[in-house]
């Protein structure tokens, strides 16, 4: 198909004069567009294809240069962004220097808000509406949402603002059915309800048309019943959820018939007061694979368009996900009392399996981090052992919950923090960078951050053992490396603080301090094990006189591959796995002074981050010795490939390695 049509629109003042069939055909040029360049670049593909109609009719009724379009999330964006003069650079979506894949207010006047967590669009469109009002102006204020993100909890407190206020407002409730995975929860099966609520209408006005016709009786029912409406529509028709809280409610309509689109949106202009249009749309629309699995296509990478098969293939090693969730079941096979909770990431977080084998003992809770881990809080008090799995740039999000709520009460919740680092394209807003800064500031945290697929088992083994306290195990978006033999040396170091007696005799027993641990390290690869790691307790992968690198989970072979280069130049490096960031291991930390240079290495913020605990141990120590930190500036990392990232950030070997010895010939 020509995509004439498309390249002809220059602002979204040219959807204007389009007729109906025009517009069939720029929606068909639109998804065109996007699964040409997804292809290439992956992204969120399935939910910008169910929103098409949608941005269209949204932009033939405002004007966004003057009124004001916040986008919850902003995964339905794309639309968007092709038809307000982004078309031409949409081969640069979520590249480095290209444009980004959710809304961005430096890209364009067309775009307002940052976005890209859920469930914030109401309460920026609120106020938007606030100052709007106290500066005197007329902007219509219009929040697009998905009803994923309206069942989180900051969604319903804007709501309740929203209907006191009755300010003007304009909310389009983009309904799919999913968020990333199925939607759960009572508010998915009120919007169920609501989608059939055209048939019950029907129903009632035939009905309601027969009775007229009986006589002087059914005349007297109609009027009765009209009289009862009021009392009998809060029953039966949905809808009145809102309604009841001042908010108007129009819906639910085909979201993709662009004309009834058209139709509502000019309604709720009239209207005096907030508005919501609940729009049912089919989320990957178009799209014949995305719309037979549209979890896949949430957020793809590389594929084939004519058949939709990724075209990155299957890493050598599994993901870091994939080695979670296996182990994860292997230890619900062995202990009842494990539940798993996630917020709407059941495939994202890799508990499809133990979804499938233990749905009794496994909680989706939807968009609402802050609930699942207050609720984990809940199940440990009554004597489960709760494993939360949420990425790391949305844990931040229950702060208040795991320090309050978890860690004040010592109780033995184990987070399993994904996606902690840099992960690429999805830029600023997903990059996990923070997690090791927040979690570390709470008492009573553990954090142990593994970098091999065989330690990413024994922690998880070793979190379930913990009983008087919460554990994170911190792990990247990507591959597992190929492991090659166990470290050579674990736990080169007196044994930091201990969880509790049985893990310190049961660490003791499986290694001890400077031992060869090839042997006791090594357990099955999908079963569970038996060994735990010793608390506190740092490997030395090598020995060396002149510098020590010091190197957290994902830049651990980053340590290695340097420590290569600089033998290369006659410098000897010692380096260890630290593994645990709370408790740190003191003792290697102590022995890292021997040499002439500590540095440290993280894929984490430096501000406060694990770099920022080694400065704070050798102060404890009354240490000083010449150090290098090496991790994420403080500064938000804008999208592009983690290898374009890694680069840009000095953070590859080669240039770790230069800048080390670049310091050394300088002393």
């Amino acid at each position: 198909m020509s995509l004439d049509l498309l390249q002809s629109i220059e602002r979204p003042d040219d959807l204007r004069a389009l007729s109906p069939d025009e517009l069939l055909v720029l929606a068909a040029q639109l998804r065109e567009r996007m699964v040409a360049v997804t292809s290439d670049t992956g992204g969120h593909l399935a939910s910008s294809l169910g929103a098409v109609e949608t941005i269209i009719a949204l932009h033939r009724v405002f004007d966004f240069s003057f009124d004001r379009l916040v986008f919850d999330v902003g995964h339905q964006s794309y639309a968007h962004k092709l038809l307000t003069g982004r078309n031409t650079s949409f081969e640069t979506l979520r590249q480095k220097g290209g444009i980004g894949g959710f809304p961005k207010r430096e890209e364009s006047l067309y775009d307002v808000h940052d976005s890209g967590h859920a469930s914030d669009s109401l309460s920026i469109a609120c106020g938007l509406a606030v100052a709007r009002d106290l500066n005197g102006g007329f902007e219509e204020i219009v929040a697009l949402i998905g009803d994923a993100s309206l069942s989180g909890g900051m969604a319903f407190e804007a709501l309740n603002q929203i209907g006191h206020d009755h300010r003007n407002l304009c909310i389009v409730l983009n309904d799919n059915e999913m968020s990333i995975s199925r939607n759960v929860g009572a508010l998915s099966l009120y919007l169920g309800k609501a989608r059939m609520s055209r048939s019950y209408t029907l129903a009632r006005d035939t009905v309601e048309e027969g009775l007229g016709r009986t006589g002087r009786v059914g005349r007297a029912l109609v009027n009765a019943g009209e009289a009862a409406k009021g009392s009998v529509k809060k029953l039966v028709v949905p809808g009145m959820f809102f309604e009841d809280m001042d908010i108007k409610y129009f819906g639910p309509i085909d979201g993709h018939n662009i004309g009834s689109l058209e139709e509502a949106l000019r309604a709720a202009r009239q209207f005096d007061g907030p508005v919501l249009i609940h729009a049912v749309t089919q989320k990957g629309r178009g799209y014949a694979p995305a719309e037979a699995r549209p979890e896949l296509y949430h957020g793809i990478g590389r594929f084939d368009p004519r058949t939709g098969a990724p075209t990155n293939g299957a890493g050598a090693t599994p993901s870091y996900t994939e080695v979670l969730g296996a182990a994860l079941v292997a230890e619900a096979d062995q202990n009842e009392d494990i539940i798993a909770l996630t917020a709407g990431m059941t495939r994202g977080t890799g508990l499809q399996e133990f979804k499938q084998r233990y749905p009794e003992r496994f909680l989706d809770v939807g968009i609402a981090e802050e609930h699942a881990v207050a609720q984990a809080a809940g199940l440990a008090l009554g004597g489960k052992k709760p494993v939360v799995a949420i990425y790391s740039t949305f844990l931040q999000r229950a702060y208040d919950q795991i320090a309050m709520d978890v860690a004040l009460q010592k109780l033995p919740v184990v987070f399993c923090v994904d996606r902690a680092g840099l992960v690429g394209e999805d830029g600023a807003t997903h990059q996990g960078a923070f997690d090791l800064v927040y979690l570390r500031s709470i008492p009573n945290m553990r954090i142990i951050a593994p970098y091999t697929a065989r330690d990413l088992r024994l922690a998880l083994h070793t979190a379930l053992s913990v009983s008087d306290g919460p554990v994170a195990i911190r792990y990247p978006r990507g591959a597992t490396p190929v492991e090659a033999e166990p470290c050579t040396t674990r736990g080169d170091a007196t044994a930091g603080e201990d969880c509790s007696t049985q893990v310190k005799d049961a660490a003791a027993a499986a290694v001890s301090p400077d031992a060869d641990t090839s042997a006791s390290a090594e357990r099955s690869v999908a079963g569970i094990h038996t060994s735990l790691l010793p608390i506190g307790r740092a490997n030395r992968l090598r020995s060396g006189k002149d510098l020590a690198l010091l190197a957290l989970g994902s830049l651990v072979p980053v340590a290695l591959e340097c420590a290569e280069l600089l033998c290369e130049q006659g410098l000897e490096a010692t380096v260890y796995d630290m593994l645990w960031v709370k408790p740190l291991d003191s003792e290697a930390v102590r022995k890292a002074c021997s040499t002439g240079l500590v540095a440290t290495l993280e894929n984490g913020s430096l501000e406060g981050g694990f770099g920022s605990a080694v400065l704070e141990e050798l102060a404890r120590q009354q240490r000083f010795p010449r150090v290098l930190t090496f991790g994420l500036p403080d500064a938000f990392i804008e999208h592009g490939s983690q290898e374009t990232l890694l680069q840009d950030l000095g953070l590859t070997a080669p240039d770790i390695a230069t800048r080390i010895a670049q310091t050394l010939e300088k002393r």
